[in-house]
């Protein structure tokens, strides 16, 4: 499976093979959800394809998923009284905000342990091993009968490996729940009982899960940003879900990071909980659950990122929260979506690129023979802003209509869409570019943050961070008193 050798790429230079620019994207999305025309004059998108060095369109995923965040802030903006304003986004900043590069103190931090990565097994087939969490770099160690701790080395993976079909180890691990895929290419990919529950499913959904009356916006001067006094509790970790709640956080709302005690972090929590509360509430004792409770009576909108069950287990799942707090707006984001034979499966993006065939196409178009990755995880970037942008059309849907509401994006399902923007030829002879002129300094709570600063351009309400991220815990499980 995953054979590499078949290098013969036909693609159509700086386009997708249908012509479509980051414009036309946005438009199907806007329309997809019946947001009105009258928005997409007020939107100024600059650049093109290839802005990084890929053969996939990604500069126009990362600029469209955010443009359609940012216009729907404008437009919610608007639904509170305001002008109508222009959103610019440019298609290269809006690609170097996606990978996620930061210092702290002035050290780059590095999320990857040195298990995580591509194997090759003794099929022939490669898998990847995410390992970046001790619990599951051990778990994929024991189950091949590797030293664990820090007597694990690659040398020992790679010789137990070649003794594992690739599709075998994927099966096993994720059946102990560890974190493994193998390869596929597109054609391999497509034939998978889970494409095929993927690519039935639209991009994202938004369902009216309860009923509630409305509950119109407060008006604000001109000064105030879209968001103001909207309040999301964060319940995300790793990248895609901490994206969504640092978007809204920009845009205004007073978002909430609630982590557990128990679950550890990766030092990306640093650049994305810019703008946010951080707290603590551990939801397996009713301490924890009462907090929650407590917060989530008065919040709008709810985003979470636990496997599909795991919120329902504790009381929080989208007909208990709408429940609590009737005329919530509830943001669901899983691996895989929630039909298919792997609805329960675990995945970050870099296992979600390796099963859904673009590692493979990446090498093919690169003519090489071990599997490539995307120069950035743009599944969990453009994730995050669709969670933001589907957060929002909610939001507006309750303020006019009432109801509650179930937002629900998956990894998978924005590999689908990528894959559907096409290809781009000449791609990866694109220098990576640098972050001249994109970047911002910062006091933190980690110490001084050096980031990329938002790509979305507002004219009448810039969009900015006023909390400084946070480690966990540093506040009180309690709302600002607006």
């Amino acid at each position: 499976m995953g054979n590499l050798m078949d290098l013969r790429p036909s693609f159509l230079k700086g386009r997708t093979p249908s012509g479509k620019s980051s414009r036309d994207v946005l438009q199907k999305l806007w329309r997809s959800v019946d947001l009105p025309d009258e928005s997409l004059e007020h939107v100024v998108l600059t650049g093109a394809d290839p802005v990084v060095p890929s053969s996939f369109a990604v500069g126009t995923a990362a600029q469209a998923s955010m443009a359609a965040a940012a216009l729907a802030a404008a437009e919610v903006w608007h639904l509170r009284g305001g002008a109508r304003q222009q959103v610019s986004i440019d298609m290269l900043h809006a690609a170097q905000e996606c990978r996620s590069h930061f210092t702290i103190n002035g050290v780059t931090p590095n999320p990857w342990d040195p298990i995580t990565g591509v194997y090759r097994c003794g099929d022939g087939g490669w898998v990847r091993i995410h390992a970046n969490f001790a619990h599951h770099r051990d778990g994929a160690l024991a189950l091949l009968g590797c030293p664990t701790g820090d007597g694990a080395t690659r040398e020992a993976v790679e010789r137990a490996l070649g003794r594992w079909k690739a599709l075998d180890f994927e099966q096993v691990a994720a059946d102990a729940g560890m974190v493994v895929s193998a390869m596929r290419s597109f054609e391999e990919w497509d034939r998978h009982p889970q494409a095929q529950a993927v690519a039935a499913q639209p991009l994202l959904t938004i369902e009216r899960i309860g009923e509630a009356d409305p509950r119109p916006l407060p008006r604000y001067g001109q000064d105030a940003r879209p968001l103001k006094d909207i309040r999301v509790l964060d319940l995300t970790r790793i990248i895609a879900g901490p994206v969504c709640g640092r978007a809204l956080a920009a845009y205004g709302a007073d978002v909430m990071l609630v982590n557990s005690p128990q679950l550890p972090n990766i030092d990306n929590i640093i650049d994305t909980s810019r703008g946010k509360l951080s707290v603590l509430a551990d939801l397996d004792t009713a301490d924890g659950r009462i907090a929650l409770g407590n917060l989530l009576r008065s919040a709008h909108i709810f985003v979470q990122g636990y496997r599909p069950g795991g919120m329902s287990a504790l009381g929080f799942g989208p007909q208990d929260a709408a429940r609590i707090r009737p005329g919530i707006v509830y943001v669901s984001l899983t691996a895989y979506g929630t039909s298919g034979p792997w609805a329960n499966r675990r995945g970050f993006d870099s296992l979600v690129q390796t099963a859904t065939g673009f590692n493979h196409a990446e090498a093919q178009a690169a003519g090489q023979e071990t599997p490539k990755p995307m120069p950035m995880q743009i599944l969990d970037h453009a994730s995050g802003y669709l969670m933001a942008f589907g957060a929002q059309v909610a939001l507006a849907r309750q303020a006019t209509e009432g109801g509650s509401w179930h937002v629900r994006v998956s990894l998978a399902q924005t590999a689908h869409w990528l894959r559907g923007l096409g290809r781009v030829e000449g791609g990866l002879a694109c220098p990576m570019p640098g972050f001249d002129g994109l970047m911002e300094a910062v006091p933190s709570g980690f110490g001084e943050l050096v980031a990329v600063r938002h790509a979305a351009q507002f004219s009448e309400t810039p969009a900015r961070w006023t909390r400084p991220s946070s480690p966990p815990g540093t506040h009180q499980t309690v709302w600002p008193f607006n």
